[in-house]
């Protein structure tokens, strides 16, 4: 079983339109909240690849709406690793309410650089301990 990680998340007001449901745009918010949750869950942090003047820029984004998320519906984000090949990561996250029904499915792709010069890097060689726990999410063993 692939881990994932079960995130609340609070809709408000200002994130929805004049229908009334949540602006497309902010389920990529609710993507990112996803993923830092998922890997404070592992016990890593975002910031110790910023102290190495490293940082973790979208490569590619696909979201499929399945059902409206409105104003106070209860919902969550769970987020896990749907590919990882040393270099690239792939999360995959759905949005789902209190029933456990999908209204939103989707993923991005990421890969890690430096901060200055946005030269690519390999999360194997630069983050050996997020390389290894990457890989024991992928086998279920988190």
């Amino acid at each position: 079983m692939t881990h994932i990680v079960k995130s609340p998340i609070e809709v408000r007001y200002q994130e929805t339109d004049q229908m009334g449901v949540v602006y497309h745009a902010n389920y990529l918010v609710w993507f990112e909240i996803g993923r830092t949750k998922f890997i404070e869950d592992l016990g890593l942090s975002y910031i110790e690849m910023e102290q190495n003047n490293v940082v973790s820029p979208v490569l590619d984004a696909q979201i499929s709406f399945k059902h409206p998320v409105k104003y106070g519906d209860k919902v969550f984000v769970e987020t896990w690793i749907e590919e990882y090949d040393g270099l690239r990561t792939m999360y995959g996250y759905r949005i789902v309410n209190d029933k456990d029904e999908v209204k939103v499915s989707g993923r991005t792709k990421h890969v890690i650089v430096k901060k200055d010069s946005f030269r690519p890097l390999s999360l194997r060689r630069s983050f050996p301990k997020w390389h290894e726990l990457y890989l024991t999410c992928l086998e279920g063993e988190k």
